[in-house]
C-alpha cells in the first residue's frame, strides 16, 4: 500500500455505549462502539482545490485510488438484448464518474476473465482521453460464454495489485449463477482477495443467486444489492462509483485488547449493515486482535462487541476491553492509533442498575435478529416449511415495526400479508414475485441507526 501521512488521514472518533453494571457473578458485557470518520486531506483521486490536475502521461505520476469494473458478459446477458446494452451504458456512466487521476480498468467476465480496457495487464489513469477510449472499447462488448466469478476477481486483484495506491476497489455485475466453476473455487478466490481490495457486487434481473453475490460483498467488505430492472443500472453504477470516489483511507482495523481472563464472545458490525467479524480476527500482540473494516470516507458505523469477564463481587470494577482504530504504518513501523474507547464492567447489588439494558445495545441486538430471522424465514419458505417461514417472517415484521425499520417492513409486506405488526401475526402470500423475494433477501442485513 502507498504511504500516506497523518496530515491526510481523516479524523476518527470512537464512542462507547453500554450499561457497565453487572449483578454479582454476572459475566457478559455488551457495548455498541460508534466509529465516525470526518474530514481528511486525501481526495480519492480528486485534484486539490486550486491545484492543476497532474497529466496522466507525466513520468512518475502516481494516482491514489484504483478501480476495476467487472462486467458479466455471459450468454444470458443477451436475454433480453437490452440487458447487455444497459450494462454497457452503466459501465460508461461509472467511467464518466471517475475523477481525474484515478487508475482504472474494465474486465469482461464469462467462464474466463478478459481485459477490455486498457489491456496488457495495465491500469489506465482517468482523464478525458482515457475515459473516451474506455467507452469506445465498451461498445464492442458482446454476450457469450459462461459464468466463473472467481476468475473475474482474481484478474481484478492482479490489476489492482499493480497500483501503489491506498484505495483499491472493485465493482462487479452479474446476471446469473456461478455455474462454470466449483463453489470452492469461488471461496478460494474470495479468501485470496480478502484484505487486498474492497468490492461492491450487484445482481441484475432475477436469475442470479443471492448468496453468491452477498458472499462477494461480505468477504470483500463492500455492498450488495439487486437491480431487478436493467434500466436502473446506470443510476446504480453512478452511485456506487461516487461512493468509491469518496473513500479517503483504507485498511483501518478495529483492534480489541482484553485483559487476562476475558473471553471474546463476538464482534460484529451492526450499522449500516450487519456483518459478522468475529472469525476475521488477526492476532496483533498479547491479548489483542484486529478486525478489518475496509475503506472509509465521511461516514459513521456501529459495532457490537460482546465479551465474557471473570466473575467478581459487588463493588469490584475492571476494564473489560479497549477498542482502538488502527492504521498500519507506512514502511512496516508501528501502527497509528486513530482513536480509542473503553468497555467497563462494574459489579453492583443495585438490581435496577444491573438489569437495565442500554438502548443502543437493545436496538442493535434486535436489528441483528431481524436480519437472521428474514434469512431463516426465506430459507424455510423455499424448502416448503411454511409454518416455520410464517413464524420467522412474523417475528421479522414485529422487529422491523418496533425498531422503526420502515424500508425492511415495506419489503416484508411484499412477501407476507401483515395482520398485526405489533404481535408479528402474518400470512404468507400465495404468490410472490422473484424480484420481491430476492430484494428482501439481498437487503435483509441493512439496519437503521438507533434513535438517540
Amino acid at each position: 500500500m502507498a504511504n500516506f501521512s497523518k496530515s491526510n488521514v481523516p479524523q476518527f472518533s470512537v464512542d462507547v455505549y453500554q450499561n457497565a453494571y453487572l449483578p454479582e457473578g454476572g459475566r457478559e458485557v455488551n457495548a455498541i462502539v460508534t466509529v465516525t470518520s470526518t474530514g481528511g486531506g486525501t481526495t480519492g483521486g480528486v485534484p486539490l482545490a486550486g491545484a492543476s490536475p497532474t497529466p496522466a502521461t507525466l513520468p512518475g505520476y502516481s494516482p491514489n485510488a484504483a478501480v476495476v469494473i467487472m462486467v458479466d458478459c455471459s450468454g444470458s446477458m443477451d436475454y433480453p438484448p437490452t440487458k447487455m446494452r444497459n450494462a454497457r451504458d452503466a459501465t460508461a456512466a461509472a467511467v464518466d464518474t471517475l475523477r481525474d487521476g484515478v487508475a482504472f480498468a474494465i474486465v469482461a467476465g464469462t467462464h474466463v476473465a478478459k481485459e477490455v480496457y486498457p489491456g496488457d495487464g495495465r491500469l489506465a489513469v482517468a482523464d478525458a482521453r482515457t475515459r473516451a477510449a474506455a467507452k469506445e472499447a465498451l461498445r464492442r462488448l458482446g454476450a457469450g460464454g459462461g459464468t466463473a466469478i472467481g476468475t473475474w476477481l482474481r484478474l481484478a486483484d492482479r490489476l489492482l495489485a499493480s497500483a501503489d495506491v491506498p484505495i483499491r476497489h472493485g465493482i462487479l455485475l452479474t446476471d446469473g449463477r456461478n455455474e462454470h466453476e466449483a463453489p470452492e473455487d469461488l471461496r478460494a478466490a474470495l479468501e485470496s482477495c480478502a484484505g487486498r481490495f474492497t468490492c461492491d457486487a450487484r445482481g441484475v434481473g432475477t436469475d442470479w443467486e443471492v448468496k453468491e453475490v452477498t458472499a462477494v460483498a461480505s468477504a470483500l467488505l463492500g455492498t450488495a444489492d439487486i437491480v431487478a430492472d436493467p434500466s436502473g443500472l446506470a443510476a446504480d453504477f453512478t452511485r456506487m462509483m461516487e461512493n468509491a470516489m469518496g473513500k479517503e483511507v483504507a485498511d483501518v482495523a478495529l483492534r480489541l485488547w482484553t485483559p487476562v481472563g476475558v473471553e471474546i464472545v463476538f464482534v460484529k458490525q451492526v450499522a449500516p449493515t450487519v456483518e459478522e467479524l468475529t472469525g476475521r480476527r488477526t492476532e496483533s500482540g498479547p491479548r489483542a486482535g484486529d478486525y478489518p473494516t475496509g475503506s472509509w470516507g465521511d461516514e459513521s458505523r456501529d459495532y457490537h462487541v460482546c465479551v465474557r469477564v471473570p466473575e467478581a463481587g459487588v463493588g469490584q470494577e475492571m476494564l473489560a476491553a479497549r477498542v482502538s482504530l488502527i492504521l498500519p504504518a507506512p514502511g512496516g513501523g508501528g501502527p497509528e492509533v486513530l482513536s480509542q474507547g473503553l468497555v467497563r464492567a462494574v459489579w453492583t447489588d443495585d438490581m435496577a442498575a444491573s438489569t437495565s439494558i442500554n438502548p443502543q445495545v437493545a436496538h442493535y441486538t434486535g436489528q441483528a435478529e431481524l436480519a437472521q430471522v428474514i434469512q431463516q424465514g426465506l430459507d424455510a419458505r423455499k424448502s416448503g416449511d411454511f409454518d416455520g417461514a410464517t413464524a420467522k417472517l412474523g417475528r421479522a415484521v414485529q422487529l422491523a415495526a418496533s425498531s422503526g425499520n420502515a424500508d425492511t417492513a415495506k419489503l416484508l409486506s411484499k412477501v407476507v400479508d401483515v395482520v398485526d405488526a405489533a404481535t408479528g401475526t402474518v400470512r404468507l402470500k400465495a404468490k410472490v414475485a422473484d424480484a420481491d423475494e430476492m430484494t428482501l433477501e439481498t437487503r435483509s442485513t441493512k439496519t437503521v441507526r438507533v434513535k438517540k
